[in-house]
């Protein structure tokens, strides 16, 4: 993620504000530019944003709920992470849930779009496009398997029980996961939604067979094998997570949902200024300068580099706080060469992503049915 400012007053915001700490001007973001703004009010909810004077703006639809402060042409239309939405739980008994769910879900949809990568609605490519249906269990009821986070083409399910941390954090415990945030979960899913856009029947795919395996392999009974038996004993010389190595399908979305761990918390180094220089030991492999801008670079050879010291010093400060580390993951050679398919798979976009004719001729890939947060 981006740093940004307010451009009244120069005080650094976080992407989720609204409102100005210091000077009290309004603040919004705009999509189209990637850009936080500070907003000056013209009447009727319609603002001009001091990033671009040229512009009017107002806020989303979904503002009103405190679920979203993007920029829209005009009042009462939904943003393009919004619109995305198919269903949202009831109101207001899952406001504070659905609140954390658009934390994360707006956070997918920034990397999305600075990576280039096709981003459209049900309704605008009902063959194609996302749906998400973010979906509540019965009042006391948690519904684990009755309500299966996952993805099936193009719609994205999530138990927004899991925007509980109390419930988040049991799940996790009892799949014995070393990490499991709402997060990881869209950027998991999501990456299956990208396999059928970039990958399946496209340039890539021979690739991708030869990196992550034979995707045609039975996937409900890999998934029963994993669960009854768990993953092989050598799991992390070949696999970035346990469950990544239950089927090739899995290992895409883990893999996939860890390139954009990698992307958007370098960014956020590069925003920083970071750099790692170890006053101990004689690694070199251990220092780094983030002095790049990892949405925009071709080569990952850069990014893998720095990857390795900012998570090591990372999770070391982690470990001062007497906090678990920040990437529990362990990335062997293998994994950086499957690392390095999903970001040449992603920078050609799939040399194009599939049409609506193409799409609508495959099969699709109904996803992971009961999901492991990357």
């Amino acid at each position: 993620m981006k740093l940004f400012e307010c451009q009244h007053c120069g005080l650094l915001v976080y992407f989720e504000n609204t409102v100005c700490e210091r000077c009290g001007y309004a603040l919004g973001f705009l999509p189209d530019v990637a850009q936080m703004t500070a907003l000056k009010p013209n009447g009727d909810g319609i603002f001009t944003p001091l990033a671009d004077k040229s512009l009017t703006v107002s806020y989303c639809a979904n503002f009103e709920h405190g679920t979203c402060n993007w920029l829209v042409d005009k009042p009462g239309e939904l943003c393009r992470a919004c619109v995305l939405n198919r269903t949202i739980p009831d109101l207001p008994e899952n406001l504070r849930r659905w609140q954390r769910i658009e934390v994360a879900k707006h956070r997918l949809v920034y990397s999305l779009l600075r990576l280039g990568l096709p981003v459209e609605s049900k309704t605008e490519a009902p063959e194609t496009g996302i749906a998400f249906d973010f979906l509540a269990p019965p009042p006391g009821e948690d519904g684990q398997g009755k309500i299966l986070t996952g993805h099936d083409n193009g719609e994205i399910t999530l138990n927004v029980i899991e925007a509980e941390d109390a419930v988040r954090e049991k799940i996790r415990e009892n799949m014995h996961e070393p990490y499991r945030t709402l997060l990881g979960h869209f950027r998991h899913e999501i990456a299956h939604y990208y396999f059928e856009r970039l990958v399946k029947g496209r340039p890539g795919y021979a690739l991708f067979l030869a990196t992550f395996g034979d995707e045609t392999t039975d996937y409900g009974e890999a998934l029963k094998k994993h669960y009854a038996n768990g993953a092989p004993p050598d799991w992390r010389d070949n696999h970035i997570t346990s469950y990544a190595s239950a089927h090739p399908h899995e290992d895409w979305a883990e893999t996939f949902a860890h390139y954009l761990h990698m992307i958007d918390t370098l960014e956020t180094a590069y925003a920083f200024g970071l750099r790692v220089r170890p006053r101990a030991g004689q690694d070199d492999n251990l220092a780094a300068s983030v002095s790049f801008d990892p949405y925009t670079r071709k080569d990952f050879e850069t990014i893998i580099d720095a990857w390795l010291p900012v998570t090591f010093a990372v999770n070391s400060i982690n470990r001062s706080m007497g906090i678990d580390d920040l990437y529990p993951f362990v990335i062997s050679p293998a994994v950086i060469e499957k690392l390095r398919v999903v970001h040449d798979i992603v920078r050609s976009k799939g040399a194009k992503a599939a049409s609506v004719k193409e799409a609508a001729e495959r099969p699709s890939f109904a996803g992971s049915v009961a999901s492991r947060s990357a």
